[in-house]
């Protein structure tokens, strides 16, 4: 849970401590550019992010059948590699690839836990992960192409985190929430 919130909070503060930036209109990745004022912000809640999604794929391959694990994984080692490279060091090209391999694999995660979700007949939590995924997805799709591609970026970018958060506290709080016969017992 907490890879998500400290990427949002990192975003959220570097923004408003950003004379002049508007938020729906430029990348977040703006924030960590190598001339950004908070490029250290920025790059620190990008580690945050990319830590603690991978830390949480372990728990998502040890309660959920599938591999929605392998897409967060992934999702947290290309949040590394935009830490990593960021704008306007060598190659803004290989910052794309690690954003949109990030972007992939995070609307990818709830799409495959959806399956085991209604093999098992838990029909609204499989939806709901279809709806995250597919509004997660279009949302970052639009994101490469639209004016207001900031707002986009954050809401899909947004949509995918809360979707892992909401599985992290289901999982902590051992609510019920992830039903046993999706959870492995092994």
């Amino acid at each position: 849970m907490i890879g998500p919130l400290g990427f949002a909070a990192a975003w959220i503060v570097s923004g408003i401590a950003t004379d002049g930036y508007e938020p729906s209109a430029r990348a977040i990745s703006d924030l960590a550019a190598i001339s950004a004022s908070t490029r250290v912000v920025m790059t620190a809640g990008l580690v945050v992010l990319g830590i603690g999604l991978i830390v949480d794929s372990w728990s998502v391959r040890a309660v959920v059948t599938g591999r929605a694990w392998v897409a967060v994984l992934i999702s947290g080692v290309a949040a590394l590699g935009v830490a990593a490279v960021p704008l306007r060091w060598s190659s803004d090209g290989l910052h794309a690839a690690f954003a949109a391999l990030g972007y992939g694999a995070l609307a990818l995660a709830p799409a495959l836990a959806a399956r085991p979700l209604a093999a098992t007949g838990h029909r609204g939590a499989a939806l709901l992960s279809m709806v995250c995924a597919g509004v997660c997805a279009g949302c970052l799709l639009v994101a490469v192409a639209g004016s207001d591609h900031g707002l986009f970026q954050r809401l899909g970018l947004s949509i995918g985190h809360v979707w892992i958060v909401g599985l992290a506290a289901c999982v902590v709080l051992g609510s019920g929430a992830i039903p046993d016969r999706v959870v492995r017992t092994s």
